[in-house]
């Protein structure tokens, strides 16, 4: 029997470097690595031997006749990947097991007397560790971790949905790396405050910014700044248990108000509105188990939400959430999940072609016009797509969202989920217009020796397992410049004691 990737798949690509068979796809070579949710095996090539099991570091791949009843849908999600599809690489017509590889390319050529180089890393989630990880296997640089946080691991650790236990489990992945003899870290440690992008670099041979993308993006309307009405990293960071949320910004049993009026609505059809919907409407006993912040749990556990309405100003074949995201919430028999047909323009959709995966699981969702009365038995997530809301309505705090097609919903808590933008970083340029730090190929523009990975790079977009791709392209730059004498001198005469003594100074945290 052949091996499915299933839901938590981070696209890494970590499973098609160890296929002996070339029977993953699509590979980070092909045009549509980026485009596609997950990775697929294809059944008519997989020999059965489970190295790419053994290789995924968020244990999303299985045996499909051990696939549990939750998962049973990816054999066939796998399988229908490849159907009529040619793919490159696919196996001949005259042996079962025999693929074409990829010609051998070599994308790096490092002198063998190359000096080690030192680097500073800002930043302890995906881009950053991955950045930091190419340059201990690959070369024999001395990498220092920075973070504002005294706690490695960033969205890895902050911003994935409790109950994804095996998609967090990449963050012990890249822990391995925080103990390496190479490496130095910096907790607790923010530029701007305890340090300069300038004195970084006066120590460093050069400076990776892995800072994210952590401004939310406003709606712009009327209302906005009520208390009741988040971001949606906000309820993330809540129910992660992050040290910048107060553990009562949402709901607790001192200020139950937000959770307690029974409807919450979300606004943006991403995956980020999709995890917030799922735990806002789960059964406690099933997030007990997890890494959900006991605060967070206490509070939900009242059960006082009995609706999370998810709106999306344009129709359901525009949804932004990915199909694995998706297929988790229609399986939960716990939760109805309904889409709201209050405009003719749904259901044409839902009756057309589809337009991508993630739509054709809409199309299989019930519908029907929602008179948005609370329901009774059980909770229910409701889609209502062609939605634009106009203001956020209430005195004092939030009371409901009114819509641009005159539609009054009432709520106690607004989650707005419009999308993140990057934060300038003192010392560096900044495109205000895209919220990124501009770059050729990773390279800062016009600051030499920085480098930027990550959504501060390319925006909010790609998963995990994208950053492996651009930290890959940064390193690359990075490494070139070095063979090259490009990289700026630094003052060498203390290596980093200056910086460690500047920061003790200013009363950082020691070094780890």
């Amino acid at each position: 029997m052949a091996f499915a990737i299933t839901q938590t798949c981070c696209t890494d690509a970590s499973c098609v470097a160890a296929c002996p068979v070339n029977c993953i796809h699509p590979t980070p070579d092909e045009p549509d690595f980026a485009t596609t949710d997950m990775l697929y095996v294809d059944p008519r090539a997989c020999i059965d031997c489970g190295a790419c099991a053994d290789a995924c570091p968020v244990d999303a791949i299985f045996p499909v006749e051990r696939l549990s009843a939750s998962l049973a849908g990816y054999a066939e999600v796998n399988a229908a990947h490849y159907d009529g599809k040619p793919v490159a690489g696919a196996l001949r017509e005259d042996s079962p097991l025999f693929h074409d590889w990829y010609p051998l390319r070599f994308t790096r050529s490092l002198p063998a007397d190359m000096a080690p180089l030192d680097v500073a890393v800002v930043g302890t989630g995906p881009a950053g560790m991955y950045a930091a990880q190419d340059l201990l296997l690959h070369t024999s640089s001395r990498v220092t971790l920075v973070d504002r946080l005294r706690t490695p691991g960033g969205l890895v650790r902050y911003g994935v949905a409790p109950d994804h236990p095996s998609t967090k489990r990449i963050g012990e992945s890249f822990a391995r790396f925080h103990t390496h003899p190479r490496v130095r870290m910096r907790l607790g440690t923010e530029v701007g405050r305890d340090v300069t992008a300038a004195e970084l670099l006066a120590q460093h041979d050069a400076v990776i910014w892995a800072v994210g993308a952590p401004e939310s993006r406003t709606l712009g309307i009327e209302g906005e700044d009520l208390p009741g009405s988040l971001p949606a990293d906000t309820v993330v960071g809540w129910y992660n248990g992050h040290p910048d949320v107060p553990r009562d910004a949402v709901g607790s049993a001192e200020l139950g108000a937000d959770l307690g009026d029974g409807r919450v609505v979300v606004v943006g059809t991403g995956n980020v509105s999709v995890d917030v919907a799922r735990i806002l409407t789960a059964r406690p006993s099933d997030l007990r188990d997890t890494p959900i912040d006991r605060h967070a749990l206490d509070a939900l556990g009242a059960g006082a939400v009995r609706e999370v309405v998810v709106l999306g100003r344009r129709g359901p074949e525009t949804v932004a959430a990915t199909a694995p995201e998706l297929r988790e919430l229609l399986d939960r028999t716990p939760v109805e999940v309904v889409i709201d047909e209050h405009d003719p323009r749904i259901g044409e959709s839902l009756d057309g072609p589809a337009r991508s995966e993630a739509h054709r699981l809409l199309q299989r969702a019930r519908r029907e016009k929602v008179d948005h009365s609370l329901p009774a038995d059980r909770p229910r997530v409701v889609f209502r797509f062609h939605a634009t809301p106009d203001r956020i309505t209430g005195t004092g705090r939030v009371q409901g969202v009114h819509l641009a097609d005159g539609t009054d919903l009432a709520a106690g808590l607004v989650v707005r989920a419009a999308g993140h933008r990057g934060r300038p970083v003192p010392g560096l340029p900044f495109d205000d217009d895209l919220g990124v730090v501009p770059h050729d190929a990773g390279r800062v523009a016009g600051a030499l020796g920085h480098y930027v990975v990550g959504w501060i790079k390319r925006g909010p977009s790609g998963g995990i397992g994208t950053n492996r791709t651009c930290a890959a392209e940064t390193v690359g730059s990075l490494l070139d410049d070095a063979v090259a004498g490009r990289l700026p001198a630094r003052a060498r005469g203390g290596s980093l004691r200056a910086l460690v003594r500047g920061l003790r100074h200013r009363g950082a945290p020691p070094i780890r």
